[in-house]
């Protein structure tokens, strides 16, 4: 006679990877890059309805209570009652050329501790939402779906917002059936939500390094987005002498060789400085350039030194242009504070951590995440799993679906210890 099999209980419970791994092969499909790999779906495009129509159907399948909100977002709940629940998710769009795990994880690795806990009748204290939220990539240059979820959505930045080919945000909306007017009106309660958990592949080298299977997140860079112009005067190479020169792409080299002493005199450890895009006007071989256009990103996790990076990046851009003659102006697209991670959730982890025996190293996140505009509204926190290689934004993001499974059992079973205790808010 066979030996009976033990029984699943909460303490020894895991979730199924081999389900796990089957939907995120299938969503990494949809909008699926069959030249260079990877994923094509930016926010709001038609791969990424279908994705969250996709998700829907799994949802309800799972036995969840699936709809999608007027900014796009996925939510799919599960547990009897009105209380404050327990939100688990990331969002489902992707940069152009991505991978196929960067926030799908978050999302699907949500949706199976939720079939993980029903399959062996755990019953929550309080409601548990998966979402996916909509527009995290920064296409249109925020992060609309959480900032919907928690009433930080300005209606000015909503109407105005364009991303970088001039398409207006409003408009892909109600292409896809979307309101923008009912999206301003979607704020949750801040006692509809008791906490927000994510789990997140790192998007660096730091635990793939290390052999660390878990980080977690103490707190999210913030970040500025800027788009700077720099207006010369376009002229002939060969007969234009160089100091009569108004160049402005030098401006934008002798701006970008500040870099480094920027941050070592307003910045810190944290902080991270990138051009990321650059076009130049005529882009002629024989013209002087007449006119940069260039992104800057700031990043760091304190916001004073955010502030004082913003300061002297003005004043390095205005001496650049001065220096060569060339106007200078700047457009800032968006601002996103620096976000500690709430202590009870990452008490929360580490608790959940210690139970399953699994390695975990504190660290900071320099990418933006949903979990910093959550983190603003209610109890949030975020886990990461390694990047292979750091790599992440390409067709080459990569995880060991180990690391996978052990992410996605300490994301459970923190779920599961948040809604064993009683439900109050």
């Amino acid at each position: 006679m066979k030996p009976a099999t033990p029984a699943v209980t909460h303490e020894t419970a895991e979730i199924d990877l081999d389900r796990l791994r089957t939907d995120l092969e299938a969503l990494a499909k949809i909008g699926g890059n069959l030249e260079h790999g990877g994923v094509d779906r930016p926010s709001f495009s038609d791969a990424d309805m279908d994705a969250r129509r996709w998700l829907m159907g799994r949802m309800a399948e799972g036995g969840l209570m699936p709809h999608m909100d007027a900014a796009g977002n996925v939510i799919g709940r599960w547990g009897a009652g009105d209380g404050p629940a327990v939100m688990i998710g990331s969002h489902l769009d992707s940069v152009p050329r991505g991978g196929v795990l960067d926030g799908t994880l978050g999302v699907i690795a949500g949706l199976e501790c939720v079939r993980t806990m029903m399959s062996f009748g755990f019953t929550p204290t309080c409601p548990i939402e998966v979402v996916a939220t909509s527009e995290e990539e920064g296409r249109f240059g925020g992060m609309l779906g959480s900032q919907a979820l928690t009433g930080q959505v300005d209606a000015d930045w909503l109407y105005a917002a364009k991303d970088d080919t001039g398409i207006a945000l409003v408009d892909c909306m109600r292409a896809q059936g979307l309101s923008p007017e009912d999206t301003l009106r979607l704020g949750r309660p801040t006692d509809s939500i008791r906490a927000f958990l994510e789990l997140h592949i790192e998007q660096g080298p730091v635990l793939d390094r290390k052999q660390i299977p878990v980080g977690i997140v103490e707190g999210i860079s913030g970040v500025f987005h800027w788009s700077v112009t720099l207006k010369g005067q376009a002229n002939h190479a060969g007969t234009t002498p160089m100091e009569m020169r108004n160049d402005a792409f030098l401006a934008l080299a002798d701006f970008a060789h500040t870099i480094p002493d920027i941050i070592d005199k307003a910045g810190g450890g944290h902080s991270r400085l990138t051009i990321g895009k650059v076009t130049m006007e005529p882009g002629f071989a024989h013209t002087v350039p007449g006119l940069v256009e260039f992104s800057l990103v700031g990043k760091d996790l304190d916001n004073a030194v955010m502030e004082r990076l913003r300061v002297a990046c003005r004043s390095g851009v205005e001496t650049a242009g001065n220096a060569h003659g060339v106007a200078s102006s700047i457009e800032e697209i968006s601002w996103l504070r620096s976000q500690p991670c709430h202590p009870d959730i990452i008490a929360a982890f580490h608790r959940a951590a210690g139970q399953l025996g699994i390695e975990t190293m504190v660290m900071p996140s320099g990418a933006g995440h949903d979990t910093q505009v959550m983190a603003a509204h209610t109890r949030a926190g975020m886990i990461f799993v390694p990047s292979v290689g750091g790599i992440s934004h390409a067709p080459q993001e990569r995880t060991d679906w180990n690391d996978i499974a052990l992410g996605a059992n300490v994301l459970l079973h923190t779920a599961m210890n948040l809604t064993s205790a009683p439900c109050r808010g």
